[in-house]
């Protein structure tokens, strides 16, 4: 475990008999809709770590700016549909590399680029991008469109990861650079949805009809050109990334519910259970497996479905320990800093009249 971290944590894991509980140092505004807060991301000064910003996409709101107080400095609105009956921009997941913010524009199925600094953020991207996964401006209001994503450098390159929603697919787009900034795709992948059980039955992902089980959380380890992507009713992927494709995947860990027989109810829109769990999945996440952030040599995991996160020992997907972030509910995205910032952002999705982000600094 890095020594930050475990400054912060290792003693709650040492001494708590239950999951600990983390609290946090502070809350963000409270966003209503359409400003649904989703995923952070974290910008680190240069020059003045104390002068640093944190990111939070806010959906058909647009993306947020913080300082280090939770006080919000800009929110940069999502772009209008392009003819009264298109879809908005709706922004969903967002990561920092460098001076540059990338954000997956579900709404209109583009990564947008931002360039950000003390101040805030400022839109960078070329007016001419194109849609990812959509081959038509007419297909992309089906919405199978860009989802969660990931930012890193791998091989020399800069490069963004991301999904597409209500399918298996993720992407790898290397970053083009100029006046503005554009993405262009050079490779997919796409997941399973049926898996081999080990008593030899195979098991599909519920879901509803026409839609598979989608990747949201992601984040590339720049030391080892590793992707880990969070396959929501599935679990954990480790995936080899070059700057131009991607390795075989390995399911490193399991949500409780794999291989639990389930059936959709057209009635509540949801999967139910259909059957007793055979206990073939994992003993830590319950589904949604969501964000996942690297701090070290260790990655942390939402476990959505119960309100927790999973701290892994990377090098063999080890659990370590639970805990969770007080009064944080049903959390999509987190991300975290090491060195003089040691600084914990969790995306909150359950407030009374809303939702926002916490920060945990350590």
């Amino acid at each position: 475990m890095s020594s930050s971290l475990a400054l912060a944590l290792v003693p709650l894991f040492l001494t708590a008999p239950a999951t600990p509980v983390i609290t946090p140092t502070v809350i963000t505004q409270t966003f209503e809709e359409p400003a649904d807060a989703d995923d952070p991301a974290i910008w680190v000064n240069p020059r003045n770590t104390e002068r640093s910003v944190v990111l939070g996409t806010l959906k058909e709101g647009g993306l947020a700016a913080f300082d280090l107080n939770g006080r919000t400095i800009g929110v940069y609105p999502a772009p209008q549909p392009p003819t009264p009956d298109a879809k908005p921009g709706r922004f969903n997941n967002v990561d920092v590399h460098g001076d540059l913010a990338f954000v997956s524009d579900r709404g209109r199925d583009r990564i947008r680029v931002f360039r950000v600094d003390e101040n805030g953020a400022r839109d960078v991207t070329n007016p001419a991008t194109g849609p990812v996964f959509s081959k038509t401006e007419a297909e992309v209001d089906d919405q199978h469109t860009v989802y969660g994503l990931a930012a890193g450098r791998v091989d020399g390159r800069d490069v963004v990861v991301t999904s597409r929603r209500n399918e298996t697919s993720i992407a790898l787009l290397q970053v083009v650079k100029g006046a503005r900034y554009d993405t262009r795709k050079v490779s997919t992948l796409d997941l399973p949805s049926t898996f081999t059980l080990p008593d030899g039955r195979q098991w599909t992902v519920c879901g509803e009809p026409g839609e598979g089980p989608q990747v949201e959380g992601m984040v590339i380890d720049e030391r080892t050109n590793t992707l880990y992507a969070a396959q929501e009713d599935v679990g954990i992927w480790r995936i080899p990334l070059r700057s131009n494709g991607f390795g075989k995947p390995q399911l490193v860990d399991k949500v409780r519910t794999w291989g639990a027989p389930q059936k959709y109810d057209p009635e509540t829109e949801e999967c139910v259970a259909d059957g007793p769990n055979p206990g073939f999945g994992g003993q830590w996440l319950e589904a949604d497996a969501e964000g996942l952030t690297i701090a070290g040599d260790v990655l942390l995991a939402s476990s959505q479905g119960d309100s927790r996160f999973v701290a892994y020992r990377k090098a063999d997907m080890k659990p370590l320990k639970d805990f969770k972030v007080d009064g944080v509910e049903h959390s999509d995205g987190a991300d975290i800093v090491l060195g003089k910032l040691n600084l914990l952002v969790v995306h909150d999705g359950e407030r009374p009249n809303g939702t926002g982000f916490a920060f945990i600094r350590f």
